[in-house]
């Protein structure tokens, strides 16, 4: 497999659609909710996706497709090669703000990523890794991670988990914020793994992501040596939703150990 091509191959399709969605904003954008009512879907997602499905199956026919939006192809298992996608991962950020969202993309050859990509639209902001090669934020390489103390780390974590919740113990997770040195919150899980490969900060958890949302940061992550797993220290689940946290080395194991109790 020649993966400089196939580099060079989604970079382009990548840099095209985020085109189709600058631009789209002088036209009318359609908003419906999916199963529940905060999760938004627009006729640009599904467009996105469509435009990607349709270029990529023409070119790679042999190729599977794992969307978000449900138009790729049905996957039961991670044999071949898949790509992972999702057109604007940060809808909400999408229709309300207009900014801090991403197109999310990640190739994987038998559940391992091989080729990973962030592309923040709005600020032209290009997160992208081939495994083992490293990683590059535009055209500059990105620096391996050095553990940081808990003390003198961001961490980025939506603030429903630190109030009473059915899915872990928010007193620890409320804990872990008295104790680090701030919290952001972005509404995106790709731009939030790309903020961690970066350096912007230090650790990232959720308790609930899908295959897409972190397929395309994970490579990236890696690269630069954070630690990816799901919130019980094992791999993530890349056939179904799953918790989430990546961060910076030492740090991940100390959020895990001290902070984190699932119920």
């Amino acid at each position: 497999m020649n993966w400089g091509a196939i580099d060079r191959y989604a970079k382009s399709l990548i840099k095209e659609a985020g085109h189709k969605i600058r631009i789209s904003f002088f036209s009318k954008i359609d908003v419906d909710s999916k199963a529940e009512a905060n999760d938004l879907v627009t006729n640009i997602d599904r467009d996105i996706e469509r435009f990607f499905i349709s270029r990529i199956k023409g070119d790679f026919p042999d190729h599977r497709i794992f969307g978000e939006e449900g138009f790729g192809d049905e996957i039961e298992s991670l044999e071949g090669i898949i790509w992972m996608l999702d057109p604007i991962d940060g809808t909400m950020n999408f229709i309300h703000q207009k900014r801090n969202f991403a197109i999310s993309l990640g190739i994987y050859v038998n559940g391992i990523g091989m080729l990973g990509y962030i592309y923040d639209v709005i600020n032209d902001d290009f997160y992208h890794a081939v495994k083992d090669e490293g990683a590059y934020f535009n055209d500059e390489r990105l620096p391996m991670l050095e553990n940081t103390p808990l003390s003198e780390a961001i961490i980025g974590v939506n603030a429903s988990w630190v109030a009473p919740n059915r899915r872990i113990e928010n007193a620890p997770i409320a804990e872990m914020v008295r104790n680090c040195r701030g919290t952001r919150s972005y509404g995106s899980a790709a731009i939030e793994l790309a903020y961690v490969s970066s350096g912007r900060i230090d650790a990232y958890l959720s308790l609930r992501l899908s295959p897409w949302d972190i397929a395309g940061g994970m490579v990236i992550a890696q690269e630069v040596g954070a630690v990816t797993t799901n919130l019980k220290g094992e791999q993530p689940h890349l056939l179904g939703q799953d918790t989430f946290i990546v961060a910076r080395p030492g740090l991940h194991d100390e959020i895990l150990r001290n902070y984190i109790k699932l119920k």
